[in-house]
C-alpha cells in the first residue's frame, strides 16, 4: 500500500502544473472542474449502487477513478489558493472529533451524558 503524504501528493500536482504555461486556472474555472467531477462520480455510484444501469454506449469508469480525479481537482484549488491540505484535513478532524462526538450512536456505548 503506497503511504505517500498529502504534502507529497500537492508537491506532485504542482510539478504536474508547472510544466504547463497557463498555470494554475482561476478559483472559479476550478470550482467549476470540481463540480463536474463530482458530478462523474455521482452518475457512477448510481450506476454501481442505484437502479439506473450503464448504457451499453456509456464509457467504463469506476467510483475509484472518479474519485482519484475529485482529489486530483481538489489539490489542483488547494494549490492555486495556498492551502495546505494536511493542516485543513488536521483542523476538520478536530471539529468532528468534538462537534459530533456523540451525534450518532458509539461502538463503546458512551453518551454525552458520560462525559464530565
Amino acid at each position: 500500500m503506497n503511504q505517500k503524504t498529502m504534502k507529497i501528493m500537492q508537491q506532485e500536482v504542482d510539478e504536474y502544473i508547472q510544466q504547463f504555461k497557463t498555470g494554475y486556472f482561476s478559483p472559479l474555472s476550478q470550482m467549476a472542474r470540481l463540480t463536474e467531477e463530482v458530478g462523474e462520480l455521482a452518475r457512477e455510484v448510481n450506476h454501481y449502487y442505484g437502479e439506473k444501469a450503464k448504457k451499453t454506449t456509456e464509457k467504463a469508469n469506476t467510483v475509484e477513478e472518479e474519485l482519484g480525479d475529485v482529489l486530483f481537482v481538489t489539490i489542483i484549488m488547494a494549490n492555486s489558493l495556498g492551502i495546505d491540505l494536511t493542516e485543513v484535513f488536521d483542523r476538520n478532524m478536530d471539529k468532528f472529533n468534538q462537534r459530533d462526538r456523540y451525534r450518532f450512536e458509539r461502538k463503546d456505548g458512551l453518551t454525552e451524558g458520560d462525559e464530565k
